[in-house]
């Protein structure tokens, strides 16, 4: 590992947070930080932290001590000055006298030392920044100290790499008592540059901020000399690689996510999103020959439980099985693991009192040899940051073996961690959006209507796969929505199943489906050619049954239900002249909902209709709405809201209606008009 520093760099944040009245220590301090946070061998997802004692001018004029220690919330990649609010010293250094202090108290009075009564709240480990006296401080959980920490024999190992510069701690949970402990250790070793915390984690300290930063990477580099040589030099990150499993991962990706969907009752279901990694590191890990064992040893550190669980589920032996094997043996797997999370949670629940609020028991990581490792969450991003922890687990653990036996804390120091006080107070403080954890493919996403729509699903917390023929107009959906963007042309069924697959692959599955490509094919009903019929049924009917097959497919193997949206047009039940191509496959696509209402109603696959009229996109274009309206005599606003409200309908009323049928939970068959109010549109 090398040093970042560059002088130059440093220099320009200086003149940067100095010109927005921000001293230079603190500019340097938010420099270094970010060289910490960009590599994810030291810190992961929000870990580590840091802090600066300085002084500042506070409303009084005076100037006094402070320390800014990085605030809950942020990652040290990104921090801003915001991100480490100043508290007072004098106020956290009198609390050394207090011989015990429960978690809540400690916050409280860190709190209460906050020069802005409104900034986050300072990291758990505040105290131990105060009261260790040197002007800067980090602390990462550095991956190839953890491997030498993370051993039976860790603190002899721990002595004899860093002996010369570094103090050692026994594994203490964070917090005051922790903070105590390091305290009375630094007394005795008051010219150690730093301290080892067993089963956790390193802190290095110094005068300035490149001298604390550059103690770390060279105390880091030790341990990575030590790994590589143990290993081979096999140890650093690696990314990307070849994906193996992909035609099993499309089979096997919405089965695992059906078996980890929580059931609600009622029909409800609390939904996840699946994230899976494939590197060639990640793959060697999962062909080790103990994998099931060393992975369910525990977190590599204290903190990473929160994220990924005490241990991952293992699924082995996939590959060969036929369909209803591999629906047993997965959802069995899944079933095994909440049984023993639940035991697990009751054992050390009665051990602290009984006083704990359970947290579900879904795995937070899959952990699949033949598929790669896949992280589990509410959303995309959360599952993201279980497999990257999962990731940085699995390198940890590797690297640990190859230096003798990889060794986690006690199952009781895991559940302490794992259910804090300070955790447990965050539950039920946070409100997932309606739509958490579905996935939604849109069909014309790159349209008006279909972009409209792909945003109103996003604004409900849903992940959007956005469809069309036109990559480049579903990339800019895509990029809006920070969603998946595919190019598909739904009259091609081999293209259909290949996208169908890749949204599996990429989520884990499928729960919404708004069928939105059409194209508005005119002619005489009488005297069109059968060739433009056809053309027209191809896509305005026919790409709709296709690419609903193939989401029903993918919903029958989830078995939590879905949902079929179907866009089809007032000319399904207000036919105009000359609109027959158009209106006659778009009144056969509305029997096709009933037909999936009807025949998928006992699988909870609904199935429902939007007609929408005179919307502004590539069916109704402005030279169309011009040229209606002066065959009309009327002016274009005329035109447009020539309807029972008089008002102009939008694509987001399309989208709305969209959004809110795949929200009626108990509602199928459904038609429902989004165009202004037209009597003669409407369902008799």
């Amino acid at each position: 590992m090398k040093s970042l520093w560059n002088a130059e760099d440093a220099a320009s944040l200086v003149t940067h947070y100095g010109g927005m009245g921000y001293p230079a220590e603190l500019a340097l301090r938010i420099y270094s930080c970010r060289l910490l946070g960009s590599d994810p061998r030291l810190v992961q997802h929000g870990g580590g932290n840091t802090s600066v004692k300085m002084r500042e001018r506070i409303v009084t004029g005076e100037d006094v001590a402070v320390i800014r220690v990085k605030g809950s919330g942020w990652n040290l990649d990104a921090i801003e000055p915001a991100g480490m609010p100043a508290m007072k010293l004098a106020a956290l250094q009198e609390l050394k006298s207090i011989p015990q202090m429960s978690d809540e108290a400690m916050v409280n009075a860190q709190r209460a030392a906050l020069l802005d009564a409104s900034a986050p709240t300072p990291s758990v480990e505040t105290l131990l920044h105060a009261w260790v006296p040197h002007a800067v401080i980090d602390h990462t959980h550095a991956n190839a100290v953890l491997a030498i920490v993370d051993q039976p024999d860790g603190e002899n190992r721990a002595r004899d790499m860093y002996a010369d510069v570094l103090a050692i701690c026994p594994y203490v949970m964070p917090g005051f008592a922790l903070a105590q402990k390091v305290r009375s250790i630094v007394e005795v070793h008051p010219s150690a540059q730093g301290i080892v915390l067993l089963k956790h984690g390193i802190f290095t300290w110094g005068e300035s901020a490149r001298e604390a930063y550059e103690r770390m990477i060279a105390m880091v580099t030790r341990a990575e000399r030590a790994v590589d040589a143990a290993s081979g030099g096999m140890t650093a990150r690696t990314t990307g690689g070849p994906r193996q499993g992909e035609a099993l991962a499309a089979r096997v990706m919405p089965v695992l996510r059906g078996a980890l969907a929580e059931d609600l009752g009622a029909g409800a279901w609390k939904r996840v999103v699946l994230d899976r990694r494939e590197s060639p590191e990640i793959m060697r890990y999962l062909q080790h020959p103990r994998l099931q064992a060393i992975s369910h040893r525990g977190p590599v550190t204290p903190d990473h439980v929160l994220r990924i669980k005490p241990w991952p589920l293992v699924l082995q032996g996939l590959a060969g099985m036929s369909d209803e094997e591999l629906e047993r043996r997965v959802r069995a797997a899944v079933n095994e693991f909440r049984l023993r999370y639940r035991q697990y949670f009751g054992r050390n629940n009665q051990r602290v009192g009984g006083d704990r609020r359970a947290l579900d028991a879904t795995p937070r990581v899959v952990l699949a040899p033949e598929l790669g490792l896949i992280g589990v969450g509410s959303r995309l991003g959360e599952a993201a940051i279980a497999a990257d922890v999962a990731q940085t687990n699995a390198e940890v653990i590797s690297a640990a073996e190859s230096l003798g036996e990889f060794a986690s804390l006690s199952e009781a120091d895991i559940f302490d961690v794992e259910y804090w006080s300070l955790e447990q107070a965050k539950l039920g403080k946070s409100t997932a959006r309606r739509l958490a954890g579905y996935v939604v493919a849109i069909t014309g996403g790159g349209g008006t209507i279909g972009s409209a729509t792909a945003r109103g699903f996003a604004r409900e917390g849903a992940e959007v796969v956005v469809l069309d023929s036109d990559m480049q107009a579903a990339l800019t959906t895509a990029k809006a929505v920070q969603g998946l963007a595919l190019t598909c042309d739904v009259t091609d069924r081999g293209a259909v199943a290949g996208a169908m697959d890749s949204i599996c692959r990429r989520y884990g599955g499928l729960d919404v489906l708004v069928s939105n490509a059409g194209s508005a094919i005119t002619g005489t009903i009488g005297t069109v050619d059968d060739a433009t019929l056809r053309r027209s049924f191809e896509l305005n009917f026919f790409a709709h049954q296709t690419v609903a097959q193939a989401a029903v497919a993918i919903m029958l193997r989830q078995k939590t239900g879905g949902v079929l949206l179907f866009n089809a047009s007032k000319q399904a039940l207000n036919p105009g002249p000359d609109f027959g191509p158009y209106g006659v496959p778009k009144a056969a696509v509305v029997a096709l909902a009933k037909q999936y209402a009807i025949d998928y109603g006992a699988a909870r696959i609904r199935a429902n209709v939007v007609n929408a009229d005179r919307i502004r996109s590539g069916l109704l274009t402005g030279q169309m709405i011009a040229e209606r309206a002066a065959a009309r005599s009327l002016s274009e606003a005329q035109y447009m809201g020539g309807n029972l409200l008089g008002l102009e309908v939008r694509p987001e009323d399309v989208a709305e209606a969209f959004v809110t049928l795949a929200l009626a939970e108990r509602t199928t068959a459904a038609i429902v008009t989004v165009d202004g109010g037209n009597v003669a549109a409407s369902v008799r």
